[in-house]
């Protein structure tokens, strides 16, 4: 296990065990001269670009959030800005499972991937990266409004159910992903893994509650415009970390929507660029939109089809009582009586009982090891709720305890045993046990035997809320894990290494503001060795160019970089766009 490291930032050092799971450590010396060359790259094509049509001012706005356009920046230079907003970060292993990234966003952290893209993949990447993650997401964060979007949308995600085909389609994206970050991959293998991706979309069923979530997060948080229909602003972090998709969002044929909650209809496909975006008016207009989503969760909407869609998730699911009780497990069946309201319930294996998150003593899932079941409405001709009977009103009704009592509810359900003990919380009747019990219904069906030991009925006239997960996160361990394939991590050659010490050399010639001759020597070691290079050249000419004794050395470096882009079509566009920087001689301030 890795050492947990808080970085000095409140909201890192808050977060819960079960969160720290996925949490890596950056290493910031695995980062090569060629991996600082490429996020440069980016960032000054970003900044040239965003600059104009990014929502917020662009550099102000990666200052605030402990970033540079130089290199790529460590955890701790993050947090040590981030903490000045109520915010902090950490960095993970690629994807990780959506109710985690929610979760990790309620508390306030930014969840950064470690790694980045490869100089071949340098304009694009369906795979997270710190230049994704980072340069994307933590500059808008200072923003006020717009974070208190993004905790309130991670708040409204740990409670959203989900399911086992969203976990299987997280895990094919997962693969996908890593395989498009590894060299020389296998296009058999690339294709099988794309063919799962798009199967397990097409088969999805009815979108859950967190793949409906995750689509409002996917137009908003990282495809999002903001302003007028005709001429928005980008603030969505895929946008604003793709130097390509960037400048080809805002083409005509891209279709601007304006956003609403009817965005929920529209599903989305990470390897490919988005054929439609909205556009919001304001940030406030996105937490209204969330509100309204928020409405129809099950968590906030309770009764039969809550508890219909945590069976369908076949995960762990908490009800809420209206007596206050949680009860968490697997949920396995539910029964309906005559009205079609819910009568009793079931959950199938390791269960809990908790009480404001909190277990209740002696209803762990060791005690509740086999599932658990109970009865959900209110007594036959009484004149209140059972939740709300005192000690006395129990004295009154004969259930007392070491009595043989009988419990008669409105729905049918009959409860016969001998009452053993009771719980009160916070003045709300939540539990009665039962010795030698058995639960039938009017028509005959038996819900518990005396042989099964010991009955716990909870008590409630209804089931108020329903959400994902436990509600005490320390009493039943949660279904997600860490993915067992970890994200691709390169293996270096002798050339490799030999590439990365000229960056390594460029970039010391840029830093200490040298004028000898050095450049040439760099440029020769380049253009001999490394026929494909591109970046290397690209670099020099910016610091030739600005040097009038080396002019010879900047046309010759033109003249390269101009073959280079008809000889590697792939690279036109790259070295285009690098040219126009230096062109115009771009301040970055």
């Amino acid at each position: 296990m890795n050492t947990f490291f808080d970085y000095s930032n409140a909201q890192v050092a808050d977060l819960p065990l079960h969160l720290r799971k996925y949490i890596v450590p950056q290493v910031y010396e695995k980062y090569t001269p060629v991996d600082h060359a490429v996020w440069r790259y980016v960032m000054r094509q970003n900044y040239s670009y965003l600059k104009n049509v990014a929502y917020y001012p662009y550099i102000p706005g990666l200052k605030k959030a402990g970033l540079t356009i130089e290199k790529i920046p460590s955890l701790q230079e993050i947090n040590d800005a981030l903490t000045l907003i109520g915010w902090g970060a950490v960095t993970v292993d690629g994807f990780i499972p959506p109710a985690a990234f929610m979760e990790f966003q309620a508390y306030r952290v930014l969840v950064i991937a470690a790694d980045i893209r490869q100089l071949e993949h340098i304009e694009y990447t369906s795979a997270p990266d710190i230049i994704h993650e980072s340069a994307g997401h933590a500059p808008i964060i200072s923003d006020t409004k717009y974070n208190q979007y993004l905790s309130y949308l991670g708040s409204i995600g740990t409670k959203a159910l989900f399911s086992s085909k969203d976990y299987a389609l997280y895990e094919s994206i997962r693969a996908l992903s890593i395989l498009k970050e590894m060299p020389n991959v296998d296009e058999r293998e690339l294709e099988k893994a794309e063919a799962l991706v798009l199967y397990n979309q097409q088969n999805l069923g009815t979108p859950s509650e967190m793949a409906l979530l995750s689509r409002l997060q996917w137009w908003t948080v990282e495809y999002g415009l903001i302003g007028s229909l005709d001429q928005p602003k980008i603030y969505g972090a895929g946008l604003l970390s793709s130097i390509g998709e960037s400048a080809s969002c805002m083409d005509p044929k891209v279709k601007k929507i304006e956003y609403t909650i009817d965005a929920l209809t529209y599903g989305y496909d990470i390897t490919k660029e988005q054929p439609q975006l909205f556009v919001t008016p304001t940030f406030q207009n996105l937490i209204d939109v969330l509100e309204h989503f928020e409405s129809t969760m099950a968590y906030r909407v309770g009764g039969l089809e809550s508890v219909s869609k945590a069976i369908e998730c076949k995960n762990i699911c908490t009800a809420v009582f209206s007596s206050g009780l949680q009860v968490s497990g697997v949920f396995s069946k539910v029964y309906t009586d005559a009205h079609d309201a819910i009568k009793y319930i079931n959950t199938q294996g390791p269960t809990a009982l908790a009480f404001k998150d909190q277990l209740l003593k002696g209803h762990d899932t060791n005690y509740h090891a086999h599932g658990f079941g109970s009865p959900v409405g209110k007594l036959k001709d009484a004149t209140k709720s059972l939740e709300d009977f005192t000690a006395a009103d129990l004295l009154c009704a004969g259930i007392i305890i070491d009595h043989v009592i009988a419990l008669n509810f409105e729905n049918g359900i009959l409860v016969e045993g001998k009452l053993v003990s009771q719980i009160f919380m916070d003045d709300k009747l939540v539990l009665l046990s039962f010795a030698d019990c058995k639960v039938t219904d009017k028509e005959g069906q038996v819900f518990f035997e005396p042989a099964w030991g010991m009955f716990d009925m909870a008590i409630g006239d209804a089931i108020v809320s329903v959400f994902n997960g436990s509600a005490d996160k320390n009493a039943l361990e949660d279904q997600l894990y860490v993915s067992e394939q970890p994200t691709h991590q390169p293996n270096y050659t002798a050339k490799d290494l030999q590439y990365q010490s000229l960056f390594k050399q460029i970039r010391n010639y840029r830093e200490e503001a040298k004028s000898d001759d050095s450049l040439n020597q760099i440029w020769q070691h380049i253009k001999n060795d490394f026929e494909s290079d591109w970046l290397g050249a690209m670099e020099l000419l910016e610091l030739a160019d600005t040097m009038p004794s080396q002019q010879t050395l900047a046309n010759e470096l033109r003249t390269f970089l101009n073959t280079q882009s008809t000889k590697y079509p792939a690279y036109s566009k790259l070295i285009k766009d690098g040219l126009k920087i230096i062109d115009a001689k771009l301040k970055f301030e």
